[in-house]
């Protein structure tokens, strides 16, 4: 624990630093440098280095976070409501694949225990998952599930677990609006999750709009997936589907009856499977930060970029995400994008995102919490570069549209275009491929989710010490002295591949898991 005042400068140019103390610092306080705390500044906040005239840009990570709307002395506290905003940079005439990328020797030989898959990808872990067509079979699902959990699972040791994957979509929508795209792929896209080996098995109520064929069309479900070839060639390998409102179904019992056999089929098939050596490259690594405070582009984000480096090297897939989270940042990302086609790909990203925002009548600013404020963040422009740095420096090799899925041979760090919404970007992280999630969190949150292991990253040892069994890594030790970045990125690299290879997480521990959210931005009729 910190005992002398410390304060954090993250650039030699800043003219603020963060207070680094548990409980922040009182007013009175002599720093090192010998300046002297003009205000009690809490523990995460600013405090102004030297004079800053009204006007005046305020800077962190040497970039403009805001302009003080008054005089502020040296010495006092900087926060929220001294600043105004600056606008948000225009998408044209910015720098595009501008950055070489970093020459880094390749790292080798590091590996984990994955299940292989038929299609070639890698499953962390090995669950059955039950797609839902609509809610309107969530409740039976659940109802399934729980049974399956208590009466079948026991008989397949190798199978991790069963998860419904329930949503609120399906019926009700505009369903042929150019936007609806987007949660149909989702859906699709999940239930075809490396974690699931494979084995599609839906559920469905028979007058939803989201028809299962619509779904999951011929051609979708890779290698056993033949429908296309013929009714007779396609016979054995029909999509698995069961209908509530099929006639058979004489009763609720008829129909969870009809769920649990089902499911039994797909589970003799899972627990066949075993765990096998595979190298880190298999790994499909999604970034996340929520609950973020001042400490998370000191501390936790930085190691996790460094961290995501190292999977880069190690020829693993990284994604980093949410659009209002690195929109202040876009300039860093298209001069390090590898293409031009690739920089111009996150522009059409964040241009659509805008229009989306305006169409609400909000903007970037609407994303920042009142925790977030709390914990030292004034606005959404400061929240942003400390957000980015999860990225880390490798070259930006591909972008995905919300809902997409990663290509089998797309490898590298990957931009997925996603809102900031813990749950929602977590939703469509699981779309693209995620096998692996890393969560980093300043103010605390208890995520997690059930069909991907989470690893939960501590911005600050007082969380930490306080959370201490759910918070995986504490990070806060780079605040402390105790680690530095490197040896912290390193730490958590480790950790990645026992996580990958089996070893339960606190919240998989505890069974935490928050539902999926769909990303709908078309109509509801």
């Amino acid at each position: 624990m910190i005992t002398s005042p410390l304060t954090l400068q993250m650039h030699e140019a800043d003219n603020v630093a963060i207070v680094a103390n548990d409980g922040g610092l009182p007013e009175g306080t002599v720093l090192p440098s010998g300046l002297v705390l003009r205000h009690h500044v809490p523990q995460g906040h600013k405090v102004a280095l030297v004079d800053l005239p009204a006007d005046t840009a305020v800077l962190r990570y040497n970039v403009p976070i805001g302009y003080a709307l008054q005089d502020i002395p040296a010495g006092s506290w900087v926060h929220e409501r001294v600043l105004r905003m600056p606008p948000a940079r225009e998408l044209e005439g910015l720098p595009m694949a501008t950055v070489p990328a970093p020459a880094r020797e390749p790292l080798t030989g590091y590996t984990f225990q994955g299940y292989r898959n038929a299609d070639g990808s890698v499953g962390t872990r090995n669950i059955l998952a039950i797609t839902q067509t609509v809610q309107c079979v969530a409740g039976v699902v659940e109802f399934a599930v729980e049974r399956i959990k208590r009466e079948l699972l026991p008989k397949y040791p190798h199978v991790d677990g069963v998860v419904g994957l329930a949503h609120t979509y399906g019926c009700g929508v505009a369903i042929d609006a150019p936007d609806a795209v987007i949660p149909i792929r989702t859906v699709r896209n999940i239930s075809l999750n490396p974690n699931f080996g494979g084995e599609v098995m839906v559920v469905s109520l028979g007058c939803e709009k989201l028809q299962p064929e619509r779904l999951m069309p011929p051609g979708v479900i890779p290698i056993a997936d033949q429908r296309g070839a013929g009714a007779a060639d396609a016979q054995g390998d029909a999509l698995d589907v069961v209908c509530l409102q099929d006639a058979k179904h004489v009763g609720f019992m008829s129909m969870i009856d009809s769920v649990m056999a089902q499911a039994k089929v797909h589970l003799e098939r899972l627990n066949a499977r075993r765990r096998e050596t595979v190298p880190a490259s298999e790994l499909v690594v999604g970034v996340q930060c929520g609950g973020s405070d001042a400490f998370s582009g000191v501390t936790a984000n930085p190691a996790v970029g460094f961290c995501a480096d190292l999977l880069v090297r190690a020829g693993a897939t990284v994604m980093f995400s949410e659009n209002t989270e690195v929109r202040d940042g876009i300039a860093q990302l298209t001069s390090r994008a590898s293409t031009p086609e690739v920089a111009e790909a996150m522009v059409r990203e964040m241009a659509w995102y805008d229009a989306y925002l305006r169409r609400g009548s909000v903007d970037r600013s609407a994303n920042t919490t009142p925790g977030n404020k709390k914990g030292g963040l004034s606005n959404i422009v400061e929240k942003a570069m400390g957000s980015i740095v999860k990225s880390g420096s490798s070259a930006i090799s591909g972008v995905l549209s919300p809902g997409d899925k990663l290509a089998r041979d797309q490898r590298g760090l990957i931009y997925a275009a996603t809102p900031a919404s813990d749950f929602i970007c977590g939703t469509l992280q699981l779309a693209a491929g995620m096998n692996l999630h890393v969560f980093t969190t300043g103010r605390g949150t208890p995520y997690g989710l059930a069909e991907c292991p989470v690893i939960k990253v501590a911005t600050r040892s007082d969380l930490a010490r306080r959370w201490h069994d759910l918070m995986d890594i504490n990070a806060g030790q780079i605040a402390d002295g105790e680690k530095s970045i490197e040896e912290m990125g390193w730490e958590m690299f480790r950790m990645m591949l026992d996580v990958a290879s089996g070893r339960k997480t606190w919240a998989e521990q505890h069974r935490l898991a928050n539902a999926l959210v769909l990303f709908n931005p078309a109509p509801v009729t």
